[in-house]
């Protein structure tokens, strides 16, 4: 696979609570320059960058983030004001503490929820994979699948632990054969860009893919 086709798999992220306007718009030009996927930007950011940049860029943001422990309603509202300001792509973070009480049913239907929001834009579901027992993490591949949702994602990146090639392996075993499959979280090295790609993921989160392949903004 080239440099070129790696990078239209990532998703270009920034997603630090101290990131300037500065930090962002360089995020963008990298993104433009290097043809990724998308940006994934704090929602406060989806506006401006699209009123900057337009139809230049692809901007994902993230709802319920990074703790995912906000109610479905207020879920709901981010997913809707992000989309009215131009957001093309969601990633939600599932409702940890209800997974752990077993409650599969309502982590279900509170994605179903969402991707009902998001209509025809992709919903990637982040299950915080370090957090979660084989089981669980079986439990939510039905989840997602179920919901109808585009994606099923590893890792904030905000937790205790990033991708592994073993959730990796999992939900590949364990997920429909309509959802894809993003790695992220500790991506951090071009051994580690490729190693995801091969194993199946269809996109990859990482701050880091546009240094790692030589590439910088013109």
């Amino acid at each position: 696979m080239t440099i070129e086709e790696m990078l239209g798999k990532v998703d270009h992220t920034l997603l630090k609570p101290f990131a300037a306007w500065e930090d962002i718009r360089k995020l963008c030009e990298e993104a433009i320059a290097c043809h990724t996927a998308s940006v994934c930007v704090p929602p406060s950011y989806v506006k401006r960058i699209h009123d900057v940049y337009g139809d230049r860029i692809n901007i994902c943001t993230v709802v319920g983030f990074p703790l995912g422990y906000s109610v479905t309603q207020a879920k709901a509202a981010e997913v809707k004001k992000a989309l009215e300001e131009g957001c093309g792509e969601i990633d939600m973070v599932i409702n940890i503490g209800d997974v752990k009480n077993g409650l599969y049913d309502k982590v279900e239907q509170e994605i179903r929820t969402l991707k009902e929001i998001c209509g025809t834009h992709i919903l990637k579901v982040i299950v915080e994979t370090c957090y979660l027992t084989a089981e669980e993490k079986i439990a939510m591949c039905r989840a997602v699948t179920n919901a109808g949702a585009d994606y099923i994602k590893t890792s904030t990146g905000f937790g205790t632990g990033g991708a592994t090639r073993e959730d990796v392996e999992l939900f590949k075993k364990h997920i429909g054969p309509g959802v894809k499959i993003k790695a992220a979280g500790g991506i951090s090295t071009l051994e580690d860009l490729e190693m995801f790609i091969n194993l199946g993921c269809d996109r990859i989160g990482t701050s880091k893919a546009v240094g790692l392949c030589g590439k910088q903004a013109q």
